[in-house]
């Protein structure tokens, strides 16, 4: 202290200089930027996130982070997948895209068929949620009380609302022609009610192993899609 005279009060300061022993490990001292310092940190190389818009909706984060639109479950390539099988129903199914409950497509052919329906002058959007949430529960109920190993309402609905995509078809069609004034315009409704039968009954018997079933399923889907096609045409 001041001329070399012990403190009142007998503290006594020394001096010192700490140096952290796993900076002298890997030459980084307490010197340089913060993420330097961080990455020395204990002696380990701690990753450097990437502070960026990019970074949170693509895969700019953590090491082997998953990027937001898959954490959300929005698959693409199922997307991709099970739209062709739509478009394609003979073609052999693979049950692996059907084991996750994606719901991003159905949404999607849902709102698509509701907007070409109000651009015909019709306001369906009501009709169209409540019909597809009672189907939804109903054909889900029949399904499990006919299957051994059943099968989760999320995972239907998913079938149900891709399959759905040759009504949307139907939909399109009404903004051309008027189906009430015509009637060919009424029968060409069969062949989208055919069709969505066809797919989601298969898909159903392929995924639950109902294969000596394939009637019993596709009444109950059928008209599931017939009161679709019913708000489409009227």
């Amino acid at each position: 202290m001041y001329g070399n005279q012990p403190p009142a009060d007998g503290l006594e300061f020394y001096q010192t200089q700490y140096v952290d022993p796993a900076s002298t490990a890997t030459g980084v001292g307490m010197q340089g930027s913060a993420d330097e310092f961080y990455a020395s940190s204990y002696g380990t190389a701690m990753p450097i996130v990437e502070r960026s818009w990019i970074a949170a909706f693509g895969t700019g984060g953590f090491p082997n982070e998953l990027p937001l639109l898959e954490e959300l479950g929005i698959n693409f390539m199922h997307i991709k997948s099970k739209t062709l099988a739509v478009l394609n129903p003979f073609k052999p199914l693979d049950t692996e895209i059907y084991d996750d409950s994606d719901m991003a497509g159905p949404l999607l052919f849902i709102l698509v068929l509701g907007t070409f329906l109000l651009l015909s002058g019709k306001s369906q959007f009501g009709y169209i949620y409540g019909v597809g949430l009672l189907g939804t529960v109903g054909i889900w109920a029949i399904l499990n009380l006919m299957s051994q190993g059943g099968i989760a309402v999320m995972r239907t609905a998913s079938i149900l609302g891709y399959c759905l995509l040759p009504i949307v078809f139907l939909g399109s069609i009404g903004l051309l022609i008027d189906f009430k004034s015509t009637q060919p315009g009424l029968f060409a409704a069969i062949l989208p009610i055919v069709w969505c039968t066809y797919s989601s009954a298969t898909m159903f018997v392929t995924v639950l192993s109902m294969s000596e079933q394939r009637l019993l399923v596709a009444y109950p889907v059928c008209l599931f899609y017939t009161s679709f096609a019913l708000l489409t045409v009227f």
